[in-house]
This record gives C-alpha cells, sequence and structure tokens, in this order.
C-alpha cells in the first residue's frame, strides 16, 4: 500500500483538476462557436445541414474539452517522478560518469 498523500498535495491536484475542468470548457465553447458561428451566421442552411452543423461543431467541442483534460492532467507531476514541495532531482549523469554541473568540467 502506499503512502499517503500530504494535504499541500492534495490540494495541488484539486488546484490542478479544477484548472483543466475550467480551461476545457472554455476551450470547447470558443471550438464550438467557430465551428457554427461562420456556417450559420454567412450561409442560408436548410434544417438538415444547419442539425449536421451543429453536430459536427458539438462533437469537435467535445474532442476538444477531453483532449485538454488529457493534456492538463497529463503533465501533472506523478508521486512516484516528482514529489510536490519536496528537494529538486539530484542532476544526472552523462555518457562519460560526470555530472552535469558546470563547476566539474575541466
Amino acid at each position: 500500500m502506499g503512502e499517503r498523500r500530504t494535504q499541500a498535495e492534495r490540494d495541488a491536484m484539486t488546484v490542478e483538476i479544477g484548472y483543466a475542468l475550467v480551461s476545457s470548457a472554455v476551450l470547447a465553447a470558443l471550438t464550438f462557436a467557430a465551428a457554427s458561428a461562420p456556417a450559420l451566421l454567412l450561409f442560408d442552411l436548410g434544417r438538415t445541414a444547419r442539425t449536421v452543423v451543429l453536430g459536427l461543431a458539438a462533437a469537435a467541442a467535445v474532442l476538444a474539452f477531453v483532449a485538454r483534460v488529457v493534456h492538463v492532467l497529463w503533465r501533472f507531476p506523478r508521486r512516484e517522478g516528482h514529489r510536490l514541495g519536496g528537494p529538486a532531482p539530484a542532476p544526472t549523469p552523462d555518457r562519460a560518469g560526470r555530472s552535469g554541473s558546470a563547476d566539474s568540467a575541466t
């Protein structure tokens, strides 16, 4: 069983989820407007064509929403790789076995 999360880690995840949902909703609304407005405002479409345009715009908005949520949450640091508020990771050695710091180069 894994360790318990700290309050700071839970708060950070809550903020990240909120950011993902809000930014995704804004992107979905803009995508829907961009996909439907030109066709609906500039052309006199029949009922069937209007329904198709609105359906495609809604599908594009849903796709944009899901893609944005996945993108934002995928980039959020995971517990195993990065600890929130923890020490910075140690420098990794290069091919010759030296660390990446500048003062070790001769």
